[in-house]
């Protein structure tokens, strides 16, 4: 069933519960709506594209933060035929004219925080979009655009006569960029699917359940996580912010079941505990029954600290990419606790290998890709058969991040393929560096880097992140490096703010660049 239908069943058989709760602290905001309304709003969406003639495959742009708008949206594009085109709200201007011509998209639908961007522009973006949809008021909305009240004001809320079929292409979804630009992500509604399925199968949603979302929607790994509920006909509780203080809260007000965290969000909540800033007594977790987290390398010593504050409670891995319809692919297993530190076993449904260089399979604790292939590997690299060649081969989905299985068939993930430092001939993998680093009691965060250095290649520099409240200097981070075999140590350390994307990933290109010329040396004999 693909997941437009799922939506107009849940409102069947779930209309007047409640589908979405969007919570936003900093202004004491509350809202939600059922299943019934959320179908409803999705459908009036649907009518309103198919009004002003969006077609069957055409695509329309999401430019979007977190709110109760973003779902029914997303889905009523679906519904009206046309692709979704999440984007990064990150992205500038030129990133996002950039989405907008490889996408070819007829419409967008953008808020406030977005004008400026959308104005520097317009004069290119008028090529290909007709129509701008303001989801930030009536007010202020601007005079090229129509509002998003008036825009569903007189459309129907009746199902839409054209529906997609499930081997339809149904979203465009570009990569984090975090080697390079990003790449146009092509899924079909047969993706979206399964990973719903895959979902429910590893973390076994009912309806009872209630899924704290944080993480941004444009993003495959919140959605897809969501889908678990979704297709239970569960509650989930958008949260707009990620301070400790409030992801506690809404976990002890709400009755949160299921919170699925990044790795910064983790920490700055048992950085909390620990300085006694927050009081685990002045919160009710009791209906928590399952963390999960993803999106990036997770340090084993943060999931150890974590089951101290909250024991007895399910805890899962969880690894994908865009590129295989968010998380899932790969994970730890409820059950495998004993495991923390390695990403998992293949998803339900889903096979994995690891290979050399030349694309054959290599034995157990030797290094090397990992390939996944499953229902949700993506369709291709929109409008770029270079790209899709290179990622796709015999439907194999070539991952480019390196890994190792152990002797018990665990997947542990070593780095990006693209972010391995070769120093004077020897291998060194920053994520093994920054797991090392992170079981120091002092680093809030750290960061590996490859550096040029015109004898050894390469070399390794550690930008640091100290804790609130901890001073920490380069000949303390030398003597704690002592532990590491001397070719591993990095050679050059900076004390600096870890700069993460939205889905909590490190910005390694944005810190080779601004660390490239720098002088500062740790010297290590």
């Amino acid at each position: 069933m693909i997941i437009t239908e799922i939506l107009t069943e849940n409102a069947k058989k779930y209309g007047n519960k409640t589908a979405l709760i969007e919570l936003e602290p900093a202004i004491g905001s509350r809202r939600e709506i059922t299943w019934k309304q959320f179908n409803k709003k999705t459908n009036k969406a649907a009518n309103a594209l198919r009004a002003i003639g969006i077609e069957k495959q055409d695509k329309v742009i999401q430019l979007m933060t977190n709110s109760m708008e973003w779902l029914p949206i997303y889905f009523g594009i679906l519904k009206s035929g046309a692709l979704a085109v999440p984007l990064n709200f990150r992205f500038f201007a030129e990133k996002i004219k950039k989405c907008a011509q490889i996408s070819e998209a007829k419409a967008i639908f953008f808020g406030k925080e977005f004008i400026e961007r959308i104005e520097s522009i317009k004069n290119s973006l008028d090529k290909i979009i007709k129509t701008y949809i303001f989801t930030g008021g009536e007010d202020i909305c601007p005079s090229y655009a129509i509002s998003y009240e008036k825009f569903i004001a007189n459309a129907q809320d009746n199902e839409p006569n054209e529906k997609p079929n499930i081997e339809d292409d149904a979203a465009i979804y570009f990569t984090s960029g975090t080697t390079g630009l990003p790449k146009a992500v092509l899924l079909t509604h047969k993706n979206l699917e399964s990973a719903c399925i895959t979902e429910q199968k590893h973390h076994h949603q009912t309806n009872e359940d209630n899924f704290l979302c944080i993480p941004p929607l444009y993003h495959t790994g919140a959605k897809m996580h969501w889908f678990g509920n979704f297709i239970a006909g569960a509650k989930s509780v958008l949260l707009k912010g990620v301070k400790p203080e409030w992801i506690l809260n809404a976990i002890s007000e709400e009755k949160i079941t299921i919170v699925w965290l990044l790795v910064p969000w983790a920490h700055d909540i048992l950085i909390a505990l620990e300085n006694k800033k927050l009081n685990l007594k002045d919160y009710d977790a009791s209906s928590l029954r399952l963390m999960h987290i993803g999106a990036q390398p997770v340090p084993p010593t943060l999931i150890k600290k974590w089951m101290q504050y909250f024991p007895n409670r399910q805890y899962d891995t969880d690894y994908g990419l865009t590129e295989s319809t968010g998380p899932g692919c790969v994970h730890l297993g409820m059950e495998n606790t004993r495991k923390v530190g390695a990403i998992g076993l293949a998803g339900y449904k889903w096979n994995t290998k690891i290979v050399d260089d030349n694309g054959k399979q290599i034995a157990a604790d030797q290094i090397g890709e990992l390939l996944v292939k499953g229902p949700g590997v993506m369709k291709q690299y929109y409008k770029n058969p270079e790209e899709t060649k290179k990622a796709l081969k015999n439907e194999w989905l070539y991952t480019g991040d390196l890994a190792k299985k152990d002797k018990d068939g665990f997947i542990w993930l070593v780095d990006r393929k693209k972010d391995l430092v070769i120093t004077g001939g020897e291998n060194i993998y920053p994520v093994e560096i920054e797991n090392f680093l992170m079981t120091n009691n002092k680093i809030k965060d750290a960061a590996v880097i490859g550096i040029h250095d015109d004898r050894l290649g390469e070399i390794a520099a550690a930008i640091i992140e100290a804790k609130p409240n901890y001073i920490l200097v380069e000949e303390e981070i030398k003597t704690f490096c002592e532990k590491l075999p001397r070719y591993k140590r990095p050679r050059k350390i900076f004390f600096d703010k870890v700069p993460r994307n939205p889905t909590g990933k490190i910005e390694k290109p944005e810190l080779r660049k601004k660390y490239a010329k720098h002088s500062s040396v740790i010297e290590f004999e």
